[in-house]
């Protein structure tokens, strides 16, 4: 698990439809976000657009990994909805470059998120 503890900065995010097309992510084109991942399992995600109206996604919870799926358990979640679902997401890991594909938490679409490594935690 130790091997994505740490913080990660969010380089970018996007949608794939049904039909294959990509398109920016609910945050518009250019979102910036911190991802945290404890080493002892906790993951705490904020995200919002670099510029245009306000809008922020942001969840907390604890995380696991199985084989090339993580799982995000949410406690605590801006939008109610949220809380207390797990979030499954298609993991790859190379060097300090993570790659997360899951499904959208309010559409059919696939959500894409690549994060860039920027410290490492430790306990």
């Amino acid at each position: 698990m130790t091997e994505l503890a740490g913080v990660w900065s969010l380089v970018s995010f996007h949608t794939v439809d049904e039909h294959g097309a990509v398109g920016p992510g609910p945050l518009g084109e250019a979102p910036v976000g911190l991802l945290f991942y404890s080493a002892d399992g906790h993951v705490a995600v904020h995200m919002m657009p670099a510029a245009g109206p306000p809008q922020y996604l942001s969840y907390a919870g604890t995380w696991r990994r199985e084989g090339d799926r993580i799982v995000h358990s949410l406690t605590l979640a801006a939008e109610p909805e949220w809380v207390g679902t797990d979030q499954s997401r298609q993991l790859r890991l190379d060097g300090d470059r993570l790659t997360l594909t899951g499904t959208s938490l309010s559409t059919p679409d696939r959500r894409v998120l690549v994060w860039q490594r920027i410290g490492r935690a430790t306990l």
